[in-house]
C-alpha cells in the first residue's frame, strides 16, 4: 500500500470505524478517531479541551474550528495517519489541506436501505455503554449485555424514520460535497461497503496501492 495519509469518508453504518483500525494497524500510522480525540482532550483538560468543554456544556456541536485545530496539533509531524470522522464537511477539508496533503480519500458506499437496516440493529447497554448490533456483532441475549448483564436498549435515534432523515440530512449537506472536494483533487477511491468485512477490507487495501 503505497498511501500513508488517509482519510474515511461515508455515511454512519458503512463499518468505515471498523476499517479504519485495520488500516491504520497495516500501515504503521496512528488512527485518528475525532471522536477519541475529543474525549482525550477534554480529559487531559488542554487548552483546547476545556474550549470544546464550554460547548458541550451547553448541549452545542463543537465548532469545526476548534476541532480542526485538535486534527492538526495531531497530525503535524507525523509520516501518515488514517482520519476517522474528520474531516466531515468542505470547511473541515480545506483545513486539513492547509496542514498536510492527503494521499487517498476513501469514500465507503452503501445504499439507504441497508444503512437504515444496519443502524436499525445497533443497541446500547443501559448499564456500561457497550454498544452492540444484532446483525453483526450480536450479544449472546439480544435482550441483555454480554459484560454487566445490563439491559439493552435502542437509541431513540436509532429508529428507521430518524435514521433515514439523518441520511438524506447529511448526505445533501456533507458527504455529497466532501466526496466531490476530494474526487476533483484526484485522490478519491470509491469502495463499495456492502460486503463482510474482510471484503471490504480488500478493497481498501487495493485502493491505496
Amino acid at each position: 500500500m503505497g498511501a500513508r495519509r488517509i482519510v474515511l469518508l461515508g455515511p454512519p453504518g458503512s463499518g468505515k470505524g471498523t476499517q479504519a483500525v485495520r488500516l491504520a494497524a497495516s500501515l504503521g500510522v496512528p488512527h485518528i478517531s475525532t471522536g477519541d480525540l475529543l474525549r482525550s482532550e477534554v480529559q487531559n483538560r488542554t487548552a483546547l479541551g476545556r474550549e470544546a468543554q464550554r460547548f458541550m456544556d451547553r448541549g452545542e456541536l463543537v465548532p469545526d474550528q476548534v476541532v480542526a485545530e485538535m486534527i492538526k496539533h495531531r497530525v503535524q509531524g507525523t509520516t501518515g495517519f488514517v482520519l476517522d470522522g474528520f474531516p466531515r464537511n468542505v470547511k473541515q477539508a480545506q483545513i486539513l489541506e492547509s496542514v498536510t496533503e492527503v494521499d487517498r480519500a476513501l469514500h465507503f458506499r452503501l445504499d439507504r436501505d441497508e444503512i437504515v437496516r444496519r443502524l436499525s440493529a445497533r443497541r446500547v447497554c443501559s448499564q456500561c455503554g457497550r454498544v452492540y448490533n444484532l446483525l453483526s456483532s450480536p450479544p449472546k441475549n439480544d435482550a441483555l449485555c454480554d459484560l454487566c448483564h445490563g439491559a439493552l436498549t435502542q437509541r431513540t435515534d436509532d429508529t428507521p424514520e430518524v435514521i433515514a432523515h439523518r441520511i438524506d440530512v447529511q448526505y445533501a449537506r456533507e458527504i455529497g460535497p466532501l466526496v466531490e472536494f476530494y474526487r476533483a483533487r484526484s485522490v478519491l477511491r470509491e469502495i463499495d461497503a456492502r460486503g463482510d468485512i474482510e471484503t471490504v477490507y480488500r478493497a481498501a487495501c487495493k485502493a491505496l496501492e
